[in-house]
């Protein structure tokens, strides 16, 4: 017989964490600063409710990434000792299409929607607006007419549609907007807004963007929103600050009127404004979901920093005093930055604490010498302070646009990487993105065979050349270009 898991020990919680724990219902926001153990928080939270009487079928976590979701589903496991039937967390993505399925699809079969994937809404994005140029429909200024058919003008058309349906305006709405603000290319737009969704419709797909507002739609009608206020007596929100206002809609057909709602979030954290995301979400929160009684929500700070020496912690509050966060209550704002470290006030701790920690800030002068300033720093911290390559991390603003260059040069500087993976699509996955980068090449070697995409190739895990390799070829390609121009020279 398998030997059973040994009991998991509840965590001492601290007096702020306690309060979230015995919330009895109705709306509450949690400010977490980073290290504050929101997740814990939220574990136990639901453990609690869960220990009260409530199905835990009757929860709703929601977060914005698979490996959180993931990480929360697993912990509450563990946590409740009991395989539980139905997801307790979710991504909003994930939750908003298990909705949308609830609702009684369109399709006389009774098929629900197909979710389009990233490539799949790119390639139909491309097609609709190659169709626009044979069609005339809609009629683009002139100043686009001749970028329609490019990869570039297509992500452009792609981010736009994501950010109207984020906010909430639809093909009219849009059109109405640019009337008033004498926009001809967003008029263009909204007339192929439209074309765009009623391709969709036809085909019976749904993107990424349009899901969360047809995901709402569903919530707030009468029979799919009702069962669904029944069925989730108690509903957990992290990350708040990054949600929008279509996500913002779907909580409130859900859970409005003064439904358990938990927001738990840093204002001073939201870093998907370019998705939509609005952080004046979070900040309004207290009158945007009030209480059963019409009072505003209950506001609790997390003040308890477990992650952050008081060196690097004090840096980061005095970086955080700086972010403008109007609409919340000052109390709560200075509660929630006003951190303490794990060993006592802010500042304090033995010296030789103070003196482990190091906070720098370097600037570069490119692109390519961040990157080797980097590689530099990490091989120096693991071979003279002997650091596990594991115990280091460096993080970027941009997945896509910065990871790549960087995994170059930190591999050819010995260091192992290794990417999370939610954090890149499988086309720019690193064992993937090369060996797509050479089939383009060989496919159309005029217009993909750059200088930028030869470096990447023979650098890369195709070519394995290191840097001295590299200046090599370089040397012999030069030696090849003086002998050919000799040749012409005496050939002339």
């Amino acid at each position: 017989m398998r030997t059973p898991p040994a009991r998991p020990r509840p965590p001492v919680l601290d007096a702020d964490q306690a309060r979230v724990v015995d919330h009895t219902g109705g709306p509450l926001l949690v400010l977490a600063g980073p290290g504050t153990g929101k997740t814990t928080t939220i574990v136990e939270a639901v453990a609690r409710r869960v220990e009260d009487g409530l199905d835990p079928q009757s929860i709703l976590v929601l977060t914005f990434s698979r490996r959180a979701a993931h990480e929360l589903r697993e912990r509450i496991t563990r946590r409740l000792r009991a395989a539980v039937g139905a997801p307790l967390a979710w991504t909003f993505h994930a939750w908003c299409y298990a909705v949308l399925r609830l609702g009684r699809p369109a399709d006389p079969g009774g098929v629900s929607p197909r979710l389009l994937s990233g490539p799949e809404q790119d390639t139909k994005l491309r097609d609709l607006l190659a169709g626009t140029v044979e069609v005339g429909r809609p009629r683009w200024p002139a100043p686009l007419a001749g970028c329609l058919t490019s990869r570039g003008f297509a992500e452009e058309v792609r981010a736009m549609l994501a950010r109207a349906r984020e906010v909430g305006l639809s093909p009219d709405a849009l059109a109405a907007l640019a009337r008033r603000t004498g926009r001809d290319d967003w008029a263009a737009m909204a007339t192929f807004y439209a074309d765009y969704l009623d391709a969709l419709d036809l085909e019976g797909m749904i993107d990424y963007s349009e899901l969360v507002q047809r995901a709402a739609a569903v919530a707030e009608g009468d029979d799919v929103g009702a069962d669904l206020r029944r069925r989730y007596q108690a509903v957990f929100v992290d990350e708040y600050q990054d949600t929008d206002p279509a996500q913002e809609r779907l909580l409130r057909a859900v859970t409005g009127g003064g439904g358990d709602l938990v927001a738990v979030g840093d204002p001073d954290q939201s870093i998907y404004g370019f998705r939509g995301a609005e952080v004046r979400g979070l900040l309004a929160f207290p009158t945007r979901f009030p209480r059963a009684d019409g009072l505003p929500a209950e506001v609790v700070a997390l003040r308890r920093c477990r992650r952050l020496g008081p060196v690097a912690l004090a840096v980061s509050r005095q970086i955080a005093s700086r972010i403008p966060a109007t609409g919340l209550p000052a109390q709560y704002l200075r509660a929630h930055r006003d951190l303490i470290a794990a060993g006592g006030e802010t500042g304090s701790g033995t010296f030789e604490a103070r003196r482990a920690e190091r906070v720098e800030a370097r600037t570069y002068t490119s692109e390519g010498s961040q990157a080797e300033g980097i590689a530099d720093l990490l091989r120096r911290e693991h071979l003279e302070n002997g650091t596990p390559w594991d115990r280091m991390a460096v993080l970027v603003r941009s997945a896509a646009r910065s990871v790549p260059p960087l995994r170059r040069m930190l591999t050819a500087a010995g260091v192992p990487v290794e990417v999370a993976g939610d954090e890149l699509p499988l086309a720019r996955d690193g064992a993937v993105a090369p060996l797509l980068l050479a089939l383009r090449c060989v496919d159309n070697p005029g217009r993909e065979l750059t200088a930028e995409a030869a470096r990447t190739l023979v650098t890369g895990p195709l070519g394995g050349a290191d840097p001295t390799a590299l200046r090599a070829l370089g040397r012999a390609l030069r030696v090849i270009d003086r002998a050919v121009i000799d040749r012409a020279v005496v050939a002339t």
